[in-house]
């Protein structure tokens, strides 16, 4: 075990800056923390905060002359790593500091295998043979829980899901042993079940090896589970820290309380999040005083003048404000409550309906392209959404959601099924009257970036329906319709003439939201709107869908992974694996009396704030192929209830209530 009492790491009044056209831009300016040997120091904030820029001059990585650390002291192990060598720092970097990105498929190279990978690092700084760095990446691969180590050793990292992409990056991280591992939002984008095996691994392999961790993320429910000490970041600097558990019962600055405020969950189904106005402010033209300040709902005149500086308000916990007494802010407030009535609405005729859809994608080899195979993406799916109604898809990556989704508007090919949309079968309709109904039925993708295009301007972006639909008028009057929709959802009508590459990514959500808004339609499917979000802009999108559903009254089919949006903003939820719907039902039902073991297993794994002792409920393996998918249930190679007739029939679908079922042959 590598622990002593004094700090692994200590960094001192850290200043990175980066030479831009606009100016001098100090991304970090003045950030101070420690991190003690085998803990772990979560760095939260929003997006251009410093966070990354942090880590990366922790590794000396800053890309000169274009960006270069300007001071003051980064004291690893005793040692400045500002003042060694670029030698000397080679030989800690991947050895005694390790880095895990944060999109582990451009961090790996794609043309070498997995096995290449690991030893490359291995016989770089421990020295070994290759025969030696081969058994040894083989056992790391098997530290990190991935099946069949001997044979994933020679795969490519497009032969791998996400979550194992992941797990082979902490397993090149830790092949050396490093005493301090830095994670840049190592669970951004993976499914709750991956996420928690991430997790647990890095507090196993942690208290093993002794390994201290500095944790990025802006995911506050992870931090409570991982998180020894906190420090949030903003504009550059350190605005509040302490310890875990002094933090999340007396967080007191006030972007810390709203950060807090703006976490969605049942218990504020019936109100509007609250969020912070505005943005970041701009490195390259930070304000005189609090930085905070022109976003703060408590600033007085003070914070536009002076600015202010770290002090204890107890020994552990110290912020950035000039407030005496700051307003603090109890776990009670941002907890995630599972026990509150969800609404939900019931109608004789829904407005969408669709009946045994499947959507199989055939495998064609050979010289004639013979069909060898299908794969079963959708497998007979029955759902049905009501007006002004949202329900919830859930599930892992690769389940189907996102296939459902295209495939009910449309925009796929269907192998077989009905749909009926407003009473009208879409299945038997093509050409212009299947365009007419487009505008009723609107789609917002999880990209707001790259589903705009970077060469028509916001103006033409919106526009671009109503020319389609033949709705709208001349030029002139489409301009002052979306000049009115940006008002509508909160942008400045003034920035028409923009590209998309000018707004901020939850400013470009916006404009996804205004762009399906111009056609008046009656049905939207959210494709992951807000899981690349931070949680204040998360907050604001969230708000926007709730009033504009309340004012057109919209029907939503929202699908995601985060199930504490799922809470917040859904009717009815429904769960998916491997193509088919496992269980169903309102918000309350599924989410307090969770009957299917797969849909157990997703609660389980969902970070919470406030649930110490919660059991977790890990599933091994990974999610089977839908070209092959297993005998009987497709769950039950995972399933820790597993019984003998579940692998040899798909079960039926058995009622748990009137709105409520589930297909699980416990329940026969």
């Amino acid at each position: 075990m590598k622990m002593n009492n004094d700090p692994l790491l200590s960094v001192k009044d850290l200043r990175t800056c980066f030479r831009t056209t606009n100016g001098l831009a100090r991304a970090v300016d003045g950030i101070s923390f420690d991190i003690p040997a085998g803990k772990t120091l979560a760095l939260v904030g929003e997006s251009g905060c410093g966070k990354s820029v942090t880590a990366l001059s922790i590794m000396r990585l800053i890309q000169e002359p274009a960006g270069y650390i300007a001071g003051d002291r980064i004291i690893f192990q005793g040692q400045d790593l500002l003042k060694l060598s670029k030698r000397k720092m080679r030989e800690i970097r991947g050895n005694r500091i390790s880095m895990i990105f944060q999109e582990p498929m451009t961090s790996l190279n794609p043309v070498m295998t997995i096995g290449e990978q690991i030893m490359e690092v291995i016989q770089l700084h421990r020295g070994l043979s290759k025969k030696e760095a081969l058994g040894l990446a083989v056992e790391m691969l098997n530290q990190v829980k991935i099946p069949d180590p001997a044979i994933r050793i020679s795969e490519y990292p497009h032969q791998l899901s996400g979550g194992m992409k992941q797990r082979v990056m902490i397993a090149i991280a830790l092949s050396c042993e490093p005493d301090l591992l830095i994670a840049d939002e190592p669970t951004t984008s993976l499914d709750v079940t991956v996420q928690a095996q991430i997790l647990m691994l890095m507090k196993e392999l942690q208290q093993k090896e002794g390994t201290a961790i500095l944790l990025i993320t802006h995911d506050i429910a992870v931090v409570y589970e991982v998180a020894d000490y906190i420090t949030v970041m903003y504009a550059g600097r350190a605005i509040e820290q302490a310890k875990r558990s002094r933090f999340f019962r007396h967080a007191c600055h006030p972007y810390t309380t709203r950060l807090f405020e703006s976490l969605p969950s049942m218990d504020k189904r019936n109100e509007q999040l609250s969020t912070i106005p505005g943005r970041v402010p701009d490195p390259t033209r930070y304000p005189e005083g609090c930085r905070f300040a022109d976003r703060c709902h408590l600033a007085f005149d003070r914070c536009n003048k002076e600015d202010p500086k770290m002090r204890f308000i107890e020994k552990g916990h110290s912020i950035a404000c000039h407030l005496e007494n700051a307003p603090a802010i109890s776990t009670a407030t941002a907890t995630i409550t599972r026990k509150t009535e969800g609404r939900a609405t019931y109608t004789s005729s829904p407005l969408v309906s669709v009946k045994d859809l499947k959507i199989y994608y055939p495998i064609r080899k050979g010289l004639l392209k013979s069909i060898v195979g299908h794969v079963k993406a959708v497998d007979g799916i029955d759902i049905s959404i009501g007006q002004g109604e949202t329900l919830a898809l859930v599930g892992e990556s690769g389940c189907g959601k996102t296939t459902m989704g295209r495939g009910i508007l449309r925009l796929i090919d269907i192998t077989c099924g009905t749909i009926h949309f407003n009473n009208i079968d879409i299945m038997h309709i093509s050409g212009s009257k299947l365009r007419r109904l487009r505008k009723d039925m609107q789609i917002m993708f999880q990209d707001p970036y790259g589903s705009l295009n970077p060469r028509m301007m916001v103006n033409q972006i919106i526009s671009e329906g109503l020319i389609s639909q033949g709705i709208g008028g001349n030029k002139k009057e489409r301009d002052n319709i979306v000049k009115e929709l940006m008002d509508q959802v909160g942008l400045d009508p003034g920035m028409i003439h923009r590209y998309p590459h000018e707004f901020s990514g939850g400013q470009r959500q916006r404009i996804g939201i205004a762009r399906f808004l111009a056609v008046k339609p009656k049905f939207v499917v959210c494709d992951e709107v807000t899981s690349a979000l931070d949680v204040s802009v998360q907050a604001q999108i969230l708000n926007l869908l709730k009033t504009l559903q309340q004012r057109e009254d919209l029907s939503y089919l929202f699908i995601t992974h985060n199930l504490s949006v799922v809470t917040y903003i859904a009717d009815l939820v429904a769960v998916m694996y491997l193509g088919k719907i496992v269980e169903r039902g309102t918000i309350r039902e599924v989410f307090d009396t969770p009957g299917h073991p797969y849909t157990q297993a997703l609660l389980a794994a969902s970070p919470c704030i406030g649930e110490d002792g919660r059991k977790k409920i890990f599933l091994e393996g990974e999610v089977p192929s839908p070209v092959n998918p297993p005998e009987g249930c497709h769950f039950h190679p995972r399933c820790p209830k597993v019984m003998p007739g579940c692998r040899k029939v798909y079960p039926g679908q058995y009622s748990l209530s009137e709105t409520h079922s589930t297909r699980c042959w416990l329940y026969e």
